[in-house]
């Protein structure tokens, strides 16, 4: 008995070693990671298990509003809320016209293209967002959505990959557009309903680099926010227009940059957001170009695959499977 104790007690004396080496860089930063967290509130001990499994915040803590951490007045809340309070009316009007006019007998069209997006003016533009790098000081990268002179929508820029030197940033050097997302009046959120097309198709110029198609589609559940559908978008270069057709077959799933091991075909019925990526990695530093004429869905009869990739099953205790 006392040499089957005795064993016990080593095994667990392990395991404690074989824990401390695997926790002794949280420990050694045990100090900052209280310090952090203090500073932001006094009921979170730790800054680390506050987000382990739960987050608050659907942009993971960036800044998008350039309030910079000051807090807005209620009274300033009640006074923003009533000047755009005609504007949802507004809004909440043309939902009912829209909903009264439309004819539930006419369906989609095969071989035709319903335009999504266009980029003939200066009110088309304002559906985008540019982020890059620099906006959240983590690089250098510049980026704007203009129009060109020749009237289509332009997103050029200029990509850096060299980090500041703050000791936190290990890589940099992106620049991303991202679609406004769509919402209905007094601040609902909506969704694009594309389930009854099977095709992207769109319309660019490009300078010869490859750039990543984004259709997010954010779930209920904070696991399911950063849930976003991608493929590569390639271009040619030279100064030929080029017609790009990709089955929404061809997406496949990854969240906050990790390609999913759980895939399965794209929800059409809830894309939040469409928006197009491009990286300075692997030395692909420089000036970038890529000119929009239109973007939209297009049900193609011929193409009958729901998913091009496998499918695996996973094990029911392996976290969202």
């Amino acid at each position: 008995m006392s040499i089957r104790c005795g064993k016990f007690a080593l095994s667990l004396a392990k395991s404690a070693v074989s824990a401390f080496r695997n926790y002794s860089h949280l420990a050694s930063n045990g100090p900052k990671l209280f310090a952090s967290a203090a500073h932001q509130s006094p009921l979170v001990p730790v800054r680390f298990a506050n987000n382990l499994f739960w987050e608050k915040d659907r942009k993971g803590g960036y800044d998008t509003k350039g309030s910079g951490g000051k807090k807005v007045s209620r009274k300033q809340l009640i006074v923003d809320g009533l000047k755009e309070l005609r504007e949802e009316f507004a809004l909440f009007n043309q939902e009912w016209k829209e909903k009264l006019a439309s004819d539930p007998l006419v369906v989609f069209r095969p071989g035709e293209t319903d335009v999504v997006f266009n980029f003939e003016c200066e009110k088309d533009l304002d559906r985008w967002v540019v982020t890059t790098d620099k906006d959240h000081n983590e690089g250098f990268t510049e980026a704007k959505l203009e129009l060109s002179p020749a009237g289509f929508g332009c997103f050029h820029g200029t990509l850096e990959s060299r980090v500041p030197k703050d000791g936190r940033i290990k890589r940099s050097g992106y620049a991303n557009i991202r679609s406004v997302r769509l919402r209905k009046s007094f601040k609902r959120d909506a969704f694009y309903d594309w389930e009854q097309y099977n095709t992207l198709v769109m319309r660019v110029r490009g300078d010869g680099r490859s750039y990543l198609i984004n259709l997010a589609s954010e779930g209920y559940f904070d696991i399911l926010w950063n849930d976003i559908y991608h493929y590569v978008l390639f271009t040619r270069g030279g100064p030929h227009w080029q017609y790009v057709r990709i089955p929404f077959s061809k997406f496949f799933l990854a969240s906050k940059g990790r390609v999913q091991d759980s895939q399965g075909p794209v929800p059409l019925n809830r894309i939040s957001s469409l928006g197009f990526s491009v990286g300075a990695r692997g030395g692909h530093e420089g000036q970038f170009r890529l000119e929009f004429d239109y973007i939209g869905v297009e049900y193609d009869p011929s193409h009958r695959e729901e998913f091009a990739y496998e499918m695996y099953k996973q094990p029911k205790y392996i976290v969202a499977t």
